[in-house]
């Protein structure tokens, strides 16, 4: 499975949670609301979770070995850093050049 878009939306203000992100999946499948938060040593991705009867939060959606969720955090935190502090950006897989108006990170592969 190949990532084939990533869209991030910075959220303003001073606490940890630092942006949105969207990311699709072969041109066919996508996922929304994964954070970017800033912990004790540094950024990280969170997966988007919904909150359980008991209080506990239980992810949506998540990579199931730690070889996929360490390239797609890869992925979305080069998106991220590239940005200035007013943008948002969109990557598109390598030869897409339908960027719109949002910023268009490079698509290259790592």
């Amino acid at each position: 499975m190949q990532i084939t878009d990533i869209r991030i939306r910075r959220v303003s203000g001073e606490g940890k949670l630092k942006a949105y992100v969207t990311v699709t999946f072969d041109d066919c499948f996508v996922i929304h609301n994964v954070k970017i938060i800033e912990g004790k040593s540094g950024v990280f991705i969170a997966m988007p979770s919904r909150k359980t009867k008991t209080g506990e939060y239980k992810d949506v959606a998540h990579p199931i070995n730690s070889e996929f969720r360490t390239e797609l955090q890869g992925r979305i935190l080069e998106t991220y850093e590239t940005l200035g502090d007013d943008e948002t950006a969109q990557q598109d897989a390598p030869g897409d050049d339908s960027g719109g108006s949002d910023h268009h990170a490079s698509g290259d592969e790592p």
